[in-house]
Formats: structure tokens, C-alpha cells, sequence
């Protein structure tokens, strides 16, 4: 099978923490309703399903494709079972509850087994004012953060700032972390839902009713090592790819400007493009990508051009480290 890049129809999920800008900034195709939090862009994690959406694959879910043509898609090197990552954008119209993912080794062992979680942000915007939370304040041991939830005061254990466009944010798993009302984000993530919820800022329901915490479960997870996470900017005036993240579980890359290759290595690759415009051409072939555009390149591919196209411009790309 001749290889091309692939797009999908986005699975679109709805909370009281979300907007409409899913819509307006990125062409998501939501409907009247105005609570659109999330744009899973690269799915195959049980029922949440990405459905390819050109080409002779398409109407196939990510996981038929995987299952037939598993080589073609994936390369020679990736471990047997579904689709190793999860692309989305977020649309936080409020703050969300404070979280801790646990890593690989803890979330196999659970009741209902998953992979860890491990993550980075791109921040796509940020309303003045807004906050991330990422990573405890410099000191702050367990019963520290203990006596913190217990108070319901969990916030001053917390190190938080202000983002600005374009900021990329590494989240390892264990990190207490959470994003701040105002902030649309682009995340690439291991392909899991394992959440550990610590503290949702003492908010209720009309009934008077919080929502359920994992306490335990969060303090036995998070990282009291690491302290204060900084955010990464690409620098100023290069042109190409700069690596923004480099782990065990992902490799994340952005461009600002210039023109770049990308695919031809054996390996997929994941590109989206949070802001402005690029063409990427393939075998002689050029496609524009518009804001929130996301394709994935098959490992069989071969060599194409990423061009940015005009100032303001990100395109981000994502794969699986050597």
C-alpha cells in the first residue's frame, strides 16, 4: 500500500470546564452546545477511537489500521498492543482539579490495567492572568502536601505561573499539575486515563456534593524530587525543528519558522498545527495545513517538507524516542 499522511475525524469530549474556542480558534466541528473541553486528534484507547478520515483507509478506526497493517503505520520497533501516544487540544474555560498520573510500573498494577502517564503542553493561548500549576513548591515533603489537602489549601504547596503563548510544559508522571481557566493547549501524552485527583479547589455541585479524590493513591505517586517545573520556549530566529521534550516515552519538536524534513526514518510521526499555517508536501504532492489541522505520517513514508508560512506560525511534531 502506497503510503500518505493520514487525518482523522476528531473525537470531541464535553465538561462544565469547557468553551467554544475548540471551534472558533481551531475549526473543531462542535455543535450549538458551549461546554467543548477536549479534541482528541490521535486516539486508539479502548472505545475513544480516531477514525481515519481520507484516502483508501478511510472510515477505518486507528485500530483496525494498526491491526492490518501494523508494520506499514507503526515501523519495525514498536511493542505489540494499541497506539502508544494520545494527541489533543484542551479548551479550559475554568481551572481544572489538581492530578497526579502514576507511572507505567504503579498503573499495570492497578484494578483496571493502563499505562502511566506521562505529558507535555504547547500553550496555544492564555488569557491574561492565567495560571499553570506544575510541580510542588522547592521543600515540600509528603505530610507537607497532606496537611495542605487536608486544609483544603492544596494550592500553597503548588508551583505555579503564568504561561504565554507558545510555552511548552513537561509533565513526567508524578507531577501535581494543573491547567488554569483561560488556556488553550495542545498535549501529546502516553495513551492512558490514569488520573489521580488530589484537590478540585473545594468546589460542589448544586446538591452540595464534591467530586470523589484519590488522596492515597495521589500521595504515593507524586515525585518530591523534582520541585518547580519552568516552562521551554523555542529560541528566537532559528529556523527547523527544536527539540522541546525528549523522554522515554516521546519525543516533542517544534517549528516556528523556516522549513524542515520530517518522516523518512522509519518511524510515524504525529503533526499539528496549533497556530497559523503550513504546507507540507509529500512525493511531489503539497497539502496546507490550517490551525488544529493534525495528520500522521506512517513510518513507511519517506522524506517530506514541513514550510511554515507566515508569522505567529507553530507546527508541532511527535514521536516515539530510538
Amino acid at each position: 500500500m502506497q503510503p500518505y499522511p493520514l487525518s482523522f475525524r476528531p473525537v470531541l469530549k464535553q465538561t462544565i470546564w469547557g468553551g467554544r474556542r475548540l471551534g472558533q480558534q481551531l475549526g473543531k466541528p462542535i455543535g450549538d452546545e458551549s461546554n467543548y473541553a477536549e479534541s482528541w486528534e490521535v486516539v486508539d484507547h479502548g472505545d475513544d477511537q480516531s477514525i481515519v478520515a481520507n484516502g483508501e483507509l478511510a472510515g477505518q478506526t486507528l485500530a483496525s489500521v494498526i491491526a492490518n497493517h501494523r508494520k506499514w503505520l507503526l515501523g519495525k520497533h514498536v511493542p505489540d498492543g494499541p497506539f502508544p501516544l494520545l494527541l489533543k487540544y484542551l479548551d479550559c474555560n475554568r481551572v481544572l482539579s489538581v492530578q497526579v498520573h502514576p507511572d507505567d510500573a504503579y498503573a499495570l498494577k492497578m484494578p483496571k490495567p493502563d499505562l502511566g502517564k506521562t505529558e507535555a503542553w504547547f500553550v496555544v493561548a492564555a488569557d491574561p492572568g492565567s495560571l499553570i500549576y506544575a510541580g510542588l513548591k522547592q521543600g515540600v515533603d509528603q505530610q507537607m502536601l497532606r496537611e495542605a489537602i487536608a486544609a483544603g489549601q492544596t494550592e500553597q504547596a503548588l508551583h505555579s505561573f503564568n504561561p504565554s503563548i507558545g510555552d511548552v510544559v513537561f509533565i513526567p508522571a508524578g507531577t501535581i499539575h494543573a491547567l488554569g481557566a483561560g488556556l488553550l493547549i495542545a498535549e501529546i501524552q502516553q495513551s492512558s486515563d490514569t488520573t489521580f485527583r488530589l484537590f478540585d479547589w473545594n468546589r460542589v455541585d448544586e446538591r452540595g456534593n464534591s467530586r470523589p479524590l484519590h488522596v492515597d493513591q495521589s500521595l504515593s505517586v507524586t515525585d518530591y524530587v523534582s520541585g518547580p517545573v519552568a516552562p521551554r520556549r523555542c529560541e528566537e530566529g532559528v529556523a527547523g525543528w527544536q527539540t522541546m521534550v525528549e523522554c522515554d516515552k516521546f519525543v516533542m519538536q517544534v517549528m516556528e519558522e523556516g522549513t524542515a524534513k520530517v518522516g523518512g526514518d522509519g518511524k510515524f510521526h504525529i503533526l499539528t498545527v496549533p497556530r497559523g499555517t503550513v504546507t507540507l508536501s509529500v512525493a511531489g504532492q503539497s497539502m496546507k495545513l490550517d490551525a488544529g489541522a493534525t495528520v500522521m505520517l506512517p513510518a513507511a513514508i519517506g522524506s517530506c517538507n514541513v514550510a511554515v508560512q507566515a508569522a505567529g506560525t507553530a507546527v508541532m511534531s511527535s514521536h516515539l524516542p530510538d
